[in-house]
């Protein structure tokens, strides 16, 4: 085989090392963290409470945070108390989507930065093998808490897409939905979560 011929198949040896391994979402992941860069992918602000949506009666009585099963990556279930009287950040994400990894670090900034007294996070593996998702947290170094579910998530969840961001309000009712990536680390996204949180 000639240099030339080799030099042209090159490509497509990077391109199958990539598609074909587990470095695709990787690759895929920090190709879409450039174009959240951009800032084109900001997240709306969500509401002020007296502003927000109201959902329906039934989407409303799904969300019980007695009722919610989670736990932590260590088996720990989640105690619903911590969410009581808090805005709610809702992320459901997983190691193989590329769009998750992107905004991840965004998160990660949000939730150094905002009151976590006042705003609670949930970020929600959606990965079959919880361990997955603790070593890619753990390698990434984040220390926002991470939840996988232990029963079916309340319906006020129910999404066919990830990520999937939701802002619950103190009362539970949803003030804000989104669905694929965004970047919320924005002072106009940090200023809306900490009003809809209240003072």
């Amino acid at each position: 085989m000639t240099r030339k011929t080799l030099f042209n198949l090159l490509p497509y040896a990077v391109f199958g090392l990539i598609f074909f391994t587990g470095l695709r979402p990787i690759v895929l992941g920090a190709a879409q963290r450039a174009l959240l860069a951009t800032g084109l992918w900001g997240a709306k602000a969500p509401p002020a409470p007296a502003a927000a949506a109201p959902t329906t009666p039934a989407v409303a009585a799904a969300w019980q945070p007695a009722e919610l099963g989670l736990a932590t990556l260590e088996g720990r279930p989640l105690e619903a108390r911590r969410l009581r009287g808090k805005a709610v950040f809702v992320n459901l994400w997983a190691t193989w989507c590329p769009p998750c990894r992107a905004e991840m670090p965004g998160i990660e900034a949000l939730y150094e930065r905002v009151d976590t007294s006042k705003v609670a996070f949930l970020m929600i593996s959606l990965d079959e093998k919880p361990a997955k998702a603790r070593d890619f947290i753990r390698r990434q170094g984040f220390r926002f808490p991470v939840y996988v579910p232990t029963r079916a998530l309340p319906a006020v969840f129910a999404t066919e897409s990830i990520p999937t961001t939701i802002i619950l309000a103190p009362d539970g009712q949803v003030a804000a939905r989104y669905e694929g990536m965004a970047d919320y680390n924005t002072p106009a996204f940090r200023a809306a979560l900490e009003k809809l949180a209240g003072d």
